[in-house]
């Protein structure tokens, strides 16, 4: 049996943000930084550089106009905006020389991208929380998974066959195996890593949103984007929508007063946003 920070802290020896990230979130903490120092920091590193210019050219921003200088995207995105971007790229690349061998990774990070999108686009439906926050939240909210898998491969694998065996729900299953659950693990490497505490208080309650305290819209979000993918499937009996209706955290349903038309919306607008974005943050994948 684990601990999420055990099972952190054998990832952390081979997986680790960049520096440049650490510059970005202190002179976002920073209330007197401007916008000129956040787009330095950026620019003092190629690869982030190219990254967050592709992206605001992407339809995942859909700025008009072709976007050439940082400066440019920082004053068009703001700060916060390209702090995530910054984020979200970085965590994808601290991960990009772990790839576990129980794992299938261009899958792994194509539900991930799915997730986010879903996730945006259910803030934006319902009208809550900040969607392109929880594009990168919910990009992130399957992080415990990879950590798993590294750091616990056999334990990790055999809750994932127990649960397709038995149906029930991967965390209780991973409880019972591993003696934590990959929302506990996400929550843990985000605290580990110091992002900013909303990550690791929505990743942890996003089986159950309520334990989220002020941040339990952002875990509503991350539940709901979790059951559209999870009924993504081909093989998902009757109506995705309906069936994911019912997974859906109760409170969450209740909160929202969410319906299958709400979940057919938001499902469409992952879809179709899905390959491009893939693409963006996986250019080698295509």
């Amino acid at each position: 049996m684990s601990t999420p920070q055990e099972l952190v802290a054998c990832v952390e020896k081979l997986a680790s943000l960049p520096a440049v990230y650490h510059r970005i979130r202190s002179l976002l903490d920073d209330p007197d930084s401007s916008v000129q120092e956040l787009a330095d920091a950026v620019a003092s590193d190629a690869g982030i550089t190219a990254r967050v210019l592709r992206a605001v050219n992407s339809v995942l921003y859909g700025f008009p106009g072709k976007v050439e200088t940082v400066t440019r995207a920082v004053n068009l995105m703001g700060m916060q905006q390209v702090h995530d971007l910054v984020l979200s790229t970085s965590v994808i690349g601290a991960f990009s020389g772990i790839r576990p061998a129980r794992m299938h990774m261009a899958r792994f990070w194509k539900d991930c991208v799915f997730r986010g999108l879903a996730a945006r686009a259910a803030a934006r439906e319902l009208g809550v929380g900040d969607p392109e926050r929880m594009f990168v939240e919910g990009l992130l909210a399957d992080i415990g998974h990879l950590v798993m898998f590294q750091a616990v491969p056999e334990a990790a694998d055999a809750a994932l066959s127990e649960s397709r065996r038995s149906q029930a729900p991967i965390h209780q299953i991973e409880d019972n195996i591993v003696g934590c659950n990959f929302a506990e693990v996400g929550a843990a490497l985000a605290t580990a890593w110091h992002l900013p505490s909303s990550f690791a208080t929505a990743i942890g309650a996003q089986l159950n949103p309520a334990m989220g305290g002020p941040h339990a819209t952002e875990a509503a979000l991350l539940n709901i984007a979790n059951q559209i993918l999870a009924t993504e499937d081909d093989t998902t009996p009757g109506d995705p929508d309906e069936t994911a209706l019912t997974l859906i955290d109760p409170m969450t349903h209740a909160r929202f007063e969410i319906d299958a038309a709400h979940l057919a919306s938001i499902r469409g607008a992952a879809q179709t946003e899905c390959a491009a974005v893939i693409a963006l943050f996986f250019p080698d994948q295509g």
